[in-house]
């Protein structure tokens, strides 16, 4: 196949597969799944990140910033306005000038505030960060997050960390369709297949938090999502027969032997 390049704001990374840092059972078990998910970015909470002490220890202290593109994410943040204040931080603080973009409407499902992502998302915009949006699997709100100017779009899967998968398929197709820019699916995925039917719908790639974290061996399900969303990738570059009502023969019926004909 011609070559699949994952390009956001003008830079390419070779993995479709990025990869959370938040409940593993150890930070060295952490670092073992992301080395198993051959992910090269890597989402870290503005919050749990000790930014104004470095003397002491760190989550940074555990990812390989040489490998790993680190992405700011500012989770936990429920109005435009500290999730703003938590971007600007991450980025004096050196960590980056690209933000995942939360801001929580609900504390119970944490379904996104679209009102409030929309209006930080212009101010970011404005203040040149690169901003990836976490979002509802609603194409209206992707599009206006991408007139924004958004780098690229994130809408859930289903609500974060519940392992449900692909509740919408259709939304995701759709959405991929109208974006001109990467769609990214966030949230919601509980297994390897999950990432592969995201993938199949078009997804440019996939970020997972807790279906890897809180697996009983993370390390090997970190392997196992990395070729999940390998395959799924293939799989829709490849692209899947029509769904019939009724079966098709796999084999040319030339050469069959014609049936007898039945006597009087």
């Amino acid at each position: 196949m011609t070559p699949d390049p994952f390009v956001i704001s003008g830079r390419t990374f070779t993995s479709r597969l990025l990869i959370g840092t938040g409940k593993y059972p150890s930070h060295q078990i952490m670092a073992a799944a992301h080395e198993a998910s051959g992910a090269e970015v890597v989402t870290v909470a503005v919050r749990r990140v000790n930014i104004t002490d470095r003397s002491k220890e760190s989550l940074l202290d555990h990812i390989d910033r040489t490998r790993y593109f680190v992405l700011p994410n500012t989770a936990a943040c429920y109005t435009a306005e500290d999730a703003i204040r938590t971007a600007r931080l991450a980025r004096e603080a050196g960590l980056s000038h690209w933000v995942k973009l939360e801001v929580i409407g609900d504390e119970k499902t944490l379904f996104p505030d679209n009102e409030a992502l929309l209006e930080a998302t212009r101010v970011l915009v404005k203040e040149g960060f690169v901003v990836l949006p976490y979002t509802n699997d609603d194409p209206v709100v992707c599009r206006k997050l991408e007139d924004a100017g958004a780098a690229a779009v994130m809408p859930l899967g289903a609500p974060i960390g519940s392992g449900l998968g692909i509740q919408n398929p259709n939304n995701i197709r759709i959405i991929r369709e109208q974006a001109g820019v990467p769609v990214i699916v966030d949230a919601g995925v509980g297994t390897a297949s999950d990432a592969t039917v995201a993938m199949e719908l078009g997804a440019d790639a996939v970020l997972m938090n807790t279906a890897i974290a809180l697996a009983r061996d993370p390390v090997a399900m970190a392997h196992a999502m990395r070729l999940g969303v390998e395959a799924g990738r293939l799989a829709y570059r490849a692209g899947r027969i029509a769904r019939k009502a009724y079966a098709s023969a796999s084999s040319p019926l030339d050469g069959t032997i014609a049936p007898a004909v039945a006597r009087a």
